[in-house]
């Protein structure tokens, strides 16, 4: 296997599209439904990149990022910010938030297999 790439989604069927998607390309696909075990599963699982999904549940994605670029041991971790709120609002916080790229939903396959491939060390 290739690097290890974290999905942070609650939906069933876009984990199984990213799954699809990314497999493709020779990567390790590790996937959590929520926020909380998300975050434990970053810290716990060291994966090369995450794609966090904003609209989870409980601790939602934008916790999640806040948290991920605020701890040392993982502030450095790339991270796709997914979301079907294409506003420019939407954005502009993944931008401040420290978000490496910002794909909205649906997206197309194989762009988001590129922009995740272009962020991998």
């Amino acid at each position: 296997m290739g690097h290890r790439i974290l999905v942070i989604e609650d939906s069933a069927v876009i984990r199984r599209l990213i799954e699809v998607c990314l497999r493709a390309a020779d990567l390790e696909i590790i996937t959590r439904d929520d926020g909380k075990s998300g975050l434990a599963a970053v810290r716990e699982e060291s994966p090369d990149l995450v794609v966090l999904d904003i609209g989870l549940p409980g601790m939602d994605g934008w916790e999640v990022l806040a948290h991920v670029r605020s701890d040392e041991s993982i502030r450095d971790t790339p991270v796709v910010v997914l979301t079907a709120h294409a506003e420019e609002e939407s954005r502009r916080r993944a931008d401040e938030g420290g978000a490496d790229a910002f794909v909205t939903k649906p997206f197309q396959p194989n762009e988001f297999r590129k922009t995740v491939l272009d962020l991998l060390p």
